[in-house]
């Protein structure tokens, strides 16, 4: 701590990522990142734009992408908002969307930068309990608030909500925003943008991140009505003017672009998802239902921070939370076939 620190600045609890070793032969399945490279098409288009133009500033709307992604989910590009990650996309929602005086809602196992959020823009936030298989119910968001956020599938635990029940949760909160942080949808779950014309209310963020293999272009979107996208270009233009570069605009609508790559990608982690599922089952581990590109776990006879511990020993890094009601589950980043069975054999080890 500093005596030129704000007073602002020294109460402030910052997010903490997921751990990003140094060491290269880890098996590192903690941060969900996808095990398959970035479209190739994708590649092409990012190493195009590299030469003399980028000394010239990159389009600072980010049009091209904007495009991309409204021919992708059938909107209009008054529709879509793109930044710097999701991460940077979610801040400016914070910022410009979730009213103060009444609390923002959101699951009390959930994201970790919700609350680190509140606490930068001073949001009151109520934490609503998940039920005892850790899934929402819409029917407790029923009470006044400032704005509801969550992520579909939940973040870490996987489960995902149905349309039908966000439907149910938006017709109950015709005032207030409401915030469906898709990061991981394309893994098993139906993507709420479908909504969008129907619930002027309604913003749904997504990453390239996860399902499109772009994390180190560091790329998120908003999609709802004109009106809230409006309020996001606000506080962008007070911010940051030119969010994304030439090469992440180009690399990440190219993405958007290649459907075929995308859709065999988000197969194969499906599919591996499934078969580490049943191997974990057959280990002893309960494992929730899962429809991200990670799995949730805990198993009766052993504590978690003991076996991530293990793992690590053994060269295999996976997520532990040290917080209520989830301290004894890991969070399992879905990885390619060598390194799910390198995860597989160090637990029959460690398990005995």
């Amino acid at each position: 701590m500093s005596k030129f620190w704000s007073p602002f600045v020294k109460t402030l609890v910052p997010y903490v990522p997921g751990e990003q070793p140094k060491l290269s032969k880890l098996v590192k399945l903690n941060t969900n990142e996808n095990p398959y490279g970035p479209s190739p098409k994708a590649l092409a288009a990012m190493q195009a734009e590299i030469g003399d133009t980028l000394r010239l500033y990159p389009d600072p709307n980010g049009e091209r992408l904007k495009q991309a992604v409204a021919e992708y989910y059938g909107v209009q590009p008054a529709q879509v908002f793109v930044g710097n990650g999701s991460d940077e996309v979610l801040a400016h929602a914070f910022h410009g969307l979730f009213q103060h005086g009444k609390p923002l809602l959101f699951p009390d196992v959930t994201y970790s930068f919700y609350p680190v959020y509140c606490g930068l823009y001073g949001i009151d936030y109520e934490a609503i309990a998940l039920d005892d298989e850790f899934q929402i119910d819409v029917a407790d968001y029923s009470r006044p608030n400032g704005g509801i956020i969550f992520p579909n599938p939940n973040a870490p635990t996987g489960r995902v909500l149905a349309l039908a029940a966000i439907e149910r949760l938006l017709q109950a909160n015709p005032d207030s925003v409401v915030l469906v942080d898709e990061a991981y949808i394309d893994f098993g779950g139906e993507t709420a943008i479908a909504l969008v014309d129907r619930y002027p209310n309604l913003l749904v963020t997504q990453t390239l991140s996860k399902s499109r293999s772009l994390a180190g272009l560091r790329v998120g979107l908003a999609v709802g009505h004109p009106d809230l996208i409006e309020a996001l270009e606000r506080i962008k233009n007070s911010f940051n003017s030119y969010p994304l570069d030439r090469i992440a605009i180009a690399g990440a609508a190219a993405a958007f672009e290649d459907r075929e790559y995308f859709e065999q990608t988000c197969r194969q982690v499906i599919a591996s998802r499934d078969s580490v599922t049943e191997a974990l089952t057959a280990l002893g581990f309960a494992v929730l239902p899962s429809a991200a590109n990670f799995i949730f776990a805990c198993h009766p006879a052993h504590d978690a921070a003991a076996l991530a511990a293990a793992l690590r020993e053994d060269g295999v890094i996976v997520r532990h939370f040290k917080l209520p009601r989830i301290d004894q589950y890991l969070r399992i980043t879905i990885g390619t076939t060598e390194h799910n069975q390198a995860l597989l054999d160090s637990l029959a080890k460690i398990l005995g």
